[in-house]
C-alpha cells in the first residue's frame, strides 16, 4: 500500500523559511517523479515544483522561482521542498504527489500559514 507523509508545514512570518518533507512508502522510491502541488482556500490546485526521476530534472512554478527548491533523497525515500523568503501569498494546503508509471498518488497535505 502506497503511502505520502508530508510534514513540516506551520505558521511563518513572511520573509522567513519553511522545508516541507515527504516521506514514501509502499513503491521503488527512486523510479517514481516526486512533486509538490498546493491549493489555497477558493482556488485550484497548482504545480510547485517537480522532481523528475529518469532524467534527475527538477523545475518550480514561475511564481516561487529563485525562492523555493525541491531535492529528494532516494535512500531515505524522501522529497523535500525549501521554501525562503515567503510570502503571505504562498497560504495553502501543500501536496506532496508521486508519479509511478501510469499511477499517481497523493499525500495528505500539510498546511502552511504566511502571516505576520
Amino acid at each position: 500500500q502506497v503511502h505520502l507523509v508530508e510534514s513540516g508545514g506551520g505558521l511563518v512570518q513572511p520573509g522567513g523559511s519553511l522545508t516541507l518533507s515527504c516521506v514514501a512508502s509502499g513503491f521503488s522510491f527512486s523510479v517514481g517523479a516526486m512533486s509538490w502541488y498546493r491549493q489555497a482556500p477558493g482556488k485550484e490546485r497548482e504545480l510547485v515544483a517537480v522532481f523528475s526521476s529518469a532524467g534527475r530534472m527538477t523545475n518550480t512554478a514561475d511564481s516561487v522561482k529563485g525562492r523555493f527548491t525541491i531535492s529528494r533523497n532516494n535512500a531515505k525515500n524522501t522529497v523535500y521542498l525549501q521554501m525562503n523568503n515567503l510570502k503571505p501569498e504562498d497560504t495553502a494546503v501543500y501536496y506532496c504527489f508521486a508519479g509511478v508509471g501510469v499511477r499517481s498518488y497523493w499525500g495528505q497535505g500539510t498546511q502552511v500559514t504566511v502571516s505576520s
